[in-house]
């Protein structure tokens, strides 16, 4: 039998990165997978991708920052695929460079809308049923970001510090109701959203530069937080709650002199 049992498992930010790849994992391990991100193309494209693979997928376009729009897609997913066993909380925003000082209010609104309350928005629709249940998985997506300070970019790193809040206090509301919460923290993984911070450098160029700052000496796939992704989303994590567990290559855990 199949990790996943047929158990609807629900991404957001699914249709590149980290999100894809995780998606596409657990169709391959037995899920239906239900697909969230605002772009329809990617979304039906990466939907027949899986089907192509023998894996059962079904998606809605919506942006994770609109409450409505968020949660209609969530109950498109329940009506397809009956009730969400599992989610990944994933799609995220990276806002946008600048001093605290100059930081539009509005884009600070924004990332924190779709990285943080969208989250909190998910969690509390799937929930519930899950905690009526006695069974479940929630797994956030935070960031290096969620654990250090990084300079100019103060949406995204007081966004990433928040969701290990969300998570924490989901989990311990849910521990005793057999439904698990933890947030995993990708380090420099090669995704859409990595690489275009310098849009016109080759890519070996970014993953050179950018691996040089990894103690393993390289960026990581989205293949690598996918597998902890779906290993926390099943039985084989059941002892396993309120965790903060990174895939960095290191780089949280070490000091590397130069």
């Amino acid at each position: 039998m199949s990790e996943f049992a047929n158990r609807h498992v629900l991404v957001t930010g699914a249709s590149s990165g980290i999100g894809l790849a995780t998606a596409q994992l657990l169709a391959r391990r037995g899920a239906r997978v239900f697909l969230i991100a605002r772009r329809e193309e990617k979304l039906g494209a990466a939907a027949a991708g899986i089907a192509r693979d023998g894996g059962t997928a079904a998606w809605a376009s919506a942006d994770v920052a609109d409450r409505g729009a968020l949660l209609a897609a969530i109950d498109k997913a329940e009506e397809t695929f009956g009730a969400v066993a599992g989610l990944f909380a994933n799609a995220g925003s990276g806002g946008r460079f600048a001093p605290l000082g100059d930081y539009d209010d509005a884009q600070f609104d924004s990332v924190l809308r779709t990285n943080v309350t969208s989250v909190y928005w998910a969690m509390k629709r799937v929930l519930p049923p899950m905690l009526a249940a006695g069974s479940g998985s929630i797994v956030v997506t935070g960031s290096l970001a969620s654990a250090r300070g990084m300079p100019n970019n103060i949406a995204y790193v007081a966004s990433k510090h928040a969701v290990i809040g969300l998570a924490r206090a989901a989990a311990a509301e849910a521990a005793a109701r057999k439904v698990r919460v933890n947030c995993v923290l990708p380090g420099l993984i090669e995704t859409p959203m990595l690489m275009q911070l310098d849009p016109g450098a080759p890519v070996e160029a970014i993953r050179a530069r950018l691996g040089s700052n990894v103690p393993q000496g390289r960026i990581g796939t989205a293949d690598e937080p996918a597998e902890l992704v779906c290993f926390l989303l099943s039985d084989r994590a059941s002892h396993i709650t309120a965790q903060i567990i990174a895939v960095d290559g290191g780089m949280l855990g070490t000091l590397t002199p130069r």
